[in-house]
C-alpha cells in the first residue's frame, strides 16, 4: 500500500499546534517533533514555533513546572528520574534548575516511604540483606536520593 503524504500548510499547522497547546503544556521539542511530521522546511518550523512563544502557547518553565508537578503525584517519581525525562524532551538545564526551585525537599521525597513499605511487603529474597538491596535498587529507579532512601529504610520493617 502507498503511503500518503502528510504534507500540510505552514497556517494550517500553525493552527494546529495553537489549538493543541492551548488544550495542554507542550515543551519546544514536542512541538518540534509534531511539526517535522508534516513535512515542513525548518524555517517553518521556526517560525511556528517563535510565534506560539510570543503568544504564550508554549512556555519552557510553565511546561517544567507542570510536568515535575504531574511526575511526582502521579507517578511517584524523585527528582532525579525527573531530570532524566526533562533532559530527554530537551529542556534547558537552567530552566530545570528554576522550576525545581519550587519545590522543597519534602515535596520531592514525601511519597517515597509510601512506595518502600509497600514494596517491602512484596519483595522476596533469602536474607533480609538481599531484600534490603531490592528495595535500595528500587528506590533509585524511582530516582530518589541514596541517602532519601535509606532514612526512610530506617522506618521501614
Amino acid at each position: 500500500m502507498e503511503q500518503k503524504s502528510n504534507t500540510i500548510s505552514e497556517s494550517k499547522a500553525l493552527s494546529r499546534m495553537a489549538h493543541q497547546c492551548a488544550r495542554r503544556e507542550y515543551c519546544v521539542f514536542d512541538i518540534e517533533t509534531k511539526l517535522q511530521r508534516y513535512n515542513l522546511d525548518r524555517e517553518a518550523i521556526d517560525n511556528i514555533i517563535t510565534y506560539l512563544k510570543k503568544e504564550k502557547y508554549i512556555d519552557e518553565l510553565r511546561f517544567t513546572r507542570s510536568f515535575i508537578k504531574d511526575k511526582i503525584r502521579f507517578n511517584k517519581w524523585g527528582k532525579t528520574k525527573i531530570e532524566f525525562a526533562l533532559r530527554q524532551k530537551r529542556v534547558p538545564q537552567e530552566t530545570v534548575e528554576e522550576a525545581f526551585l519550587d519545590f522543597t525537599d519534602e515535596q520531592l521525597n514525601d511519597s517515597l516511604h509510601d512506595l518502600l513499605q509497600a514494596k517491602w511487603k512484596t519483595i522476596k529474597g533469602k536474607t533480609d540483606y538481599e531484600r534490603r538491596n531490592k528495595l535500595i535498587r528500587f528506590g533509585l529507579s524511582r530516582g530518589f536520593d541514596m541517602n532519601n532512601i535509606l532514612d526512610c529504610m530506617k522506618n521501614i520493617k
